[in-house]
């Protein structure tokens, strides 16, 4: 059987070629009407035609792939921001090829012998930025996700609005009658943790009464547990209030919690940041800061591929979400 051409398509849509190329390529906007595009898809995907990538790409001198740089796959949020990714990818015609940090965080080798002839661009997260050098993904059209606007790499930087959603889970703590939290933070030295810990320091700044205490620990549920536990026993008033820089932090801190004989949420209450499905598993259910992953891959792939035209990115933070579940409640009555 013959292979369906555009030419074949183009009949079938009643357009001229270039009006299928236009179409197809995404590059109709305000060159062909939203009718006649919707035509013409619908007579490619009528007739199956499949563009031949290996020609087109010749002839623009692109590979039509990207990379998507994380510190690692273990974590649910980077799976779900290469969801969103691959879904705009495919929607333009191109590719994505994931490359995790070693070890999670660090430099990385290069995953091709040379990455400006492999790819387009590169979309990396703030977490795996010492990767970069490594696999020489600076020297292409970058985006940077979950990154220092005003000190990023990019041409692009995608972020979610972290600092509002540390604002929401303090305003919940604060309406609940909590005047005394322990912060326990991530010790990964990173943009993403920073803007968390100055806006939960700048949020209680303010607050009569209020006191914030912080601990650093590894991003893990062990090393928070162990964290937390020995703040919880130091000398002086306990905290009231834990808050977590992101949802395995908080299921160490529930687990230091009971170890302690302490009830969450009677006698402490728990936030997380993320909302992973972790958040869900546990027991109770966590109050933690929806981020949404997949919209953050999106943006990042659109905005790529904006760079890569020429064309604006918007730099407006993406919204996030408090999710109020069963880790939180008033506190315990003073005796």
């Amino acid at each position: 059987m013959a292979r369906t051409t555009s030419k074949d398509v183009a009949r079938a849509a009643g357009v001229s070629q270039a009006a299928v190329s236009l179409v197809l390529g995404d590059k109709w906007r305000g060159r062909v009407s939203e009718p006649t595009a919707q035509r013409v898809r619908d007579a490619a995907r009528q007739l199956g035609y499949r563009p031949n990538l290996a020609a087109r790409n010749l002839r623009l001198g692109r590979t039509r792939t990207a990379l998507l740089v994380v510190p690692a796959l273990t974590n649910e949020f980077f799976a779900r921001a290469y969801t969103g990714a691959a879904r705009i990818a495919a929607e333009h015609g191109f590719g994505v090829v994931l490359y995790p940090s070693p070890e999670g965080i660090g430099p990385a080798r290069d995953p091709f012998d040379s990455a400006a002839a492999a790819l387009d661009g590169v979309i990396a997260s703030s977490m795996a930025a010492d990767a970069l050098a490594a696999i020489r993904g600076d020297e292409l059209p970058l985006v940077m996700l979950d990154s220092n606007p005003d000190d990023s790499p990019g041409a692009a930087t995608v972020n979610l609005d972290l600092a509002d959603g540390m604002r929401q889970i303090t305003d919940h703590l604060l309406a609940l009658g909590h005047r005394r939290f322990l912060h326990i933070a991530s010790a990964i030295s990173s943009w993403t943790f920073e803007v968390r810990a100055q806006a939960l320091t700048a949020a209680l700044r303010d607050v009569p009464g209020a006191d914030l205490r912080t601990v650093t620990t590894e991003l893990s549920i062990d090393a928070s547990r162990a964290a937390t536990e020995a703040a919880l026993t130091a000398p002086g008033p306990r905290p009231t209030a834990l808050i977590c820089d992101d949802d395995f932090l908080a299921v160490g801190a529930c687990k230091a919690a009971r170890r302690l004989g302490l009830r969450v949420p009677e006698d402490l209450s728990v936030t997380g940041f993320d909302d992973l499905t972790l958040a869900t598993a546990v027991d109770p259910e966590l109050t933690t800061v929806r981020l949404p992953a997949e919209h953050v891959g999106e943006r990042g792939m659109t905005a790529l591929l904006a760079v890569l035209d020429g064309r604006p990115v918007s730099a407006a933070d993406l919204p996030v979400q408090l999710v109020m579940r069963d880790s939180t409640a008033p506190p315990p009555a003073q005796p």
